[in-house]
């Protein structure tokens, strides 16, 4: 990035976003949509915030005007992408998410982005490097409380581990927001950062990089940016661990 050294410019912050039938004013129609929570985030950590809606071409061309990226929340990834037949929970595939966020990770990998994945950005970013994923979570820890109804968070206790970046930017124990139904099974690259009392994991991250992040819980709807504040010093040039708490 260039500016004005004594006002540095802002990084900018690509984030994936939904595309639904939605109603809006007089319309009833296929649109581009997001919480405005994740912008808001972004906006409150000191980025600026870039939407990206679902496309076909242009992911390269896209990453290399873009400082960092954020994979968000949504529908189920394609089992077919780690070779396993749908469960009767999962939920139909949103093939064109699934490859235009699959081509902005090539993208940010090829160009050096630091990546924040949530929720479903996480268990994408699992899937790209070779992992799979628990289809219907409940099946494994016999509750469901990571996501207790359609549209309601549940609240779960998490523990990160030590030395990993996750608990420089938000610390060793907190409760978390989540909505998932699914989770990750096996992260070939990444390591675990940090779970669920139940044993879930709740947080990768890959060591190699400096900033290629993903947590399964939603910290748009917080009121802590941690998460956000790494990612924009990583975006802007600095360290991570600089913006740590």
């Amino acid at each position: 990035m260039t500016g004005n050294p004594a006002h540095p410019a802002r990084p900018l912050i690509g984030i994936t976003t939904y595309r639904e039938q939605t109603r809006f004013g007089a319309w009833n129609s296929s649109a581009d949509v997001l919480h405005a929570t994740y912008a808001r985030s972004v906006e409150a950590a000191g980025g600026v915030a870039v939407l990206l809606p679902p496309q076909n071409l242009g992911a390269v061309e896209v990453m290399a005007r873009l400082d960092a990226l954020i994979l968000t929340g949504g529908a189920d990834v394609d089992p077919a992408r780690y070779g396993a037949a749908p469960h009767p929970r999962t939920q139909s595939p949103r093939h064109d998410r699934d490859a235009w966020e699959w081509s902005l990770l090539d993208a940010a990998e090829a160009a050096g982005r630091p990546v924040l994945g949530i929720c479903r950005g996480l268990q994408l970013m699992a899937v790209r490097g070779g992992g799979t994923l628990e289809q219907h979570l409940p099946d494994v820890v016999g509750h469901s409380e990571h996501a207790p109804a359609p549209g309601a968070f549940g609240w779960t206790p998490i523990r990160t581990e030590a030395a990993s970046l996750v608990r420089r930017l938000i610390g060793e124990e907190t409760q978390v927001n989540c909505a998932h139904h699914q989770s990750v099974a096996l992260h070939p690259g990444f390591e675990v950062s940090a779970r669920a009392a139940d044993g879930t994991i709740e947080a990768i991250e890959d060591p190699d990089r400096p900033f290629w992040l993903a947590v399964q819980w939603h910290p748009e709807y917080g009121d802590d940016y941690g998460l956000f504040r790494g990612l924009v010093a990583a975006a802007a040039g600095g360290s991570a661990a600089s913006s740590a708490r």
